[in-house]
């Protein structure tokens, strides 16, 4: 991957040198670099303000009562884990997800799957459901794209919500069912 950007830069600088244009392109880069970092800076802003609320949210408990209702509502799609913190990693990880918060959730997915996978072959059949809601995407806030349109300033950086909701839920559903279909097809053959 570096040698791909080493050589795009090297072609972006030969290009604009060719071009008479180099003035234009050194400021291009500045800018791009100042942007670059803004950006930044405002993700890391969002981050830190909902990782606080779900490292809040993990000491006051609520977390193990959000778990209990999670637990409840995917004991179907999950129906041979018994673990408890299991069932607490994988929670926080589809709560963090839910709100748009993929880097928030990583470290909770992390520990599901290392208890998922220390549980043999219903341990990973469960990881195999668990990553395909996870890479379905169901977001209720996509928080991140919306801190990012409002970085970048779109007039109406939350526009994107329903357009969200609607598809991510349309994927995760299609993931969830045909899961539950290769595991009909696997347990009847």
């Amino acid at each position: 991957m570096n040698r791909i950007w080493a050589c795009s830069m090297l072609f972006a600088a030969a290009l604009s040198l060719g071009t008479g244009r180099q003035q234009a392109a050194a400021e291009a880069m500045l800018n791009c670099g100042n942007e670059a970092v803004r950006l930044t800076l405002t993700l890391l802003a969002a981050m830190t303000l909902w990782s606080g609320l779900m490292e809040i949210l993990t000491e006051t408990g609520d977390v193990r009562r959000i778990g209990g209702v999670f637990r409840k509502a995917a004991a179907p799609l999950f129906p041979k884990i018994r673990d408890d913190a299991c069932w607490e990693a994988m929670s926080l990880n589809i709560a963090a997800n839910l709100l748009g918060l993929g880097n928030a959730a990583t470290p909770a997915g992390i520990a599901a799957a290392k208890g998922l996978a220390a549980q043999g072959k219903d341990g990973l059949q469960a990881l195999a459901m668990l990553l395909v809601i996870n890479n379905a995407g169901l977001q209720l806030m996509p928080t991140t794209v919306i801190t990012m349109r409002q970085a970048a300033g779109s007039l109406d950086a939350a526009s994107v919500w329903l357009p969200t909701l609607i598809v991510s839920a349309v994927s995760t559903a299609t993931g969830v069912l045909l899961m539950l279909l290769v595991r009909k097809l696997r347990c009847g053959a």
